[in-house]
């Protein structure tokens, strides 16, 4: 039995599916909510609710778990998130309780340029997190990624949907010359798969990413051509950016291209392009190939798949 965090975002959903296509028994530990959780349709899971900060409802969940990956963070939810309770504090309890229960391995996904030392709130608490997964005494395995796509990111998908809010402009933090290296959601689940398979792994930390750099002007400019949503882009420097952003923020609760988004692209995210093939023997897939999700559909087919997530 595998226990999973974070299972109803956009990386827990596609590793919950790699599993159960394996064979693999897996329970998903669910924070107490009114809305319905996003799991994969049609997939098996068994389900123990409880916050991660409730550390009798975590050490229950933990009972009959061989291993359990930590997905689970408040960065993606903007200023609605709390990076201490759920990045710090969880994941301290998470490993404490990983540790009484006697797993074999926690594996955590971590950020490439967490830090507790960094400026920048996420890689701070990644970095804080890391060092609290270490210091517990569970065997462990972190893999720290860098920026990830998909179909159903918050990454390619909100910067989409800016260009389109955005009829003639786009503004480009910074300029747009970080560095970024966008890895395939579906790359990085089988390497997680793979690292919980390893022996070899125990008790280290890698860090992956895709095979290409890119700054983000070209990032947006490879969307621009995938979206079909020519702009034209302008310089805004990163203050002006996290000021405008933290000022949209509340005027727009469902869209979550937040100001902790932001530390993601205010520093340079890469490490050597060739880690995953080195690492995991994998080739990383071509971030211009994989976006045809973002090609606008039909009103018409856009309404049905929505009548069929609720």
């Amino acid at each position: 039995m595998i226990l999973v965090t974070g299972a109803t975002g956009f990386i827990g959903r596609a590793l919950v599916r790699h599993f159960s296509e394996a064979g693999q028994e897996v329970r998903v530990l669910l924070r107490p909510s009114a809305s319905s959780p996003r799991l994969p349709k049609g997939v098996p899971v068994e389900v123990a609710v409880a916050s991660l900060n409730d550390a009798r409802g975590v050490r229950a969940a933990l009972r009959g778990v061989r291993q359990a990956v930590h997905l689970a963070s408040a960065a993606g939810y903007g200023r609605r998130g709390d990076l201490q309770a759920t990045d710090v504090e969880g994941t301290r309890i998470l490993a404490d309780a990983a540790k009484d229960a006697g797993l074999e391995r926690l594996l955590f996904l971590s950020h490439v340029g967490a830090n507790r030392a960094s400026a920048f709130p996420v890689h701070k608490a990644k970095g804080i997190a890391e060092e609290a997964i270490r210091k517990s005494g569970t065997p462990y395995t972190i893999v720290r990624s860098t920026v990830v796509f998909g179909a159903e990111d918050r990454f390619t998908n909100e910067l989409t949907a800016a260009l389109r809010a955005f009829p003639l402009f786009f503004p480009l933090p910074g300029g747009g010359l970080t560095l970024l290296q966008p890895l395939w959601v579906e790359d990085l689940v089988t390497a997680l798969l793979w690292a919980l398979q390893d022996p070899e792994m125990l008790n280290e930390t890698y860090e992956i990413g895709g095979g290409e750099y890119f700054t983000f002007r070209q990032i947006i400019e490879t969307l621009m051509s995938a979206a079909h949503a020519k702009r034209l882009l302008f310089p805004l420097s990163l203050p002006i950016t996290h000021a405008l952003f933290n000022a949209l923020d509340p005027l727009f609760p469902h869209v979550y291209i937040s100001s902790f988004w932001l530390d993601y692209i205010s520093a340079n995210r890469t490490c050597p392009v060739d880690n995953l093939t080195r690492i995991f023997g994998l080739m990383p897939a071509r971030f211009s190939y994989q976006l045809n999700y973002l090609v606008r559909k039909p009103l018409w087919q856009r309404l049905q798949e929505s009548l069929r997530l609720r």
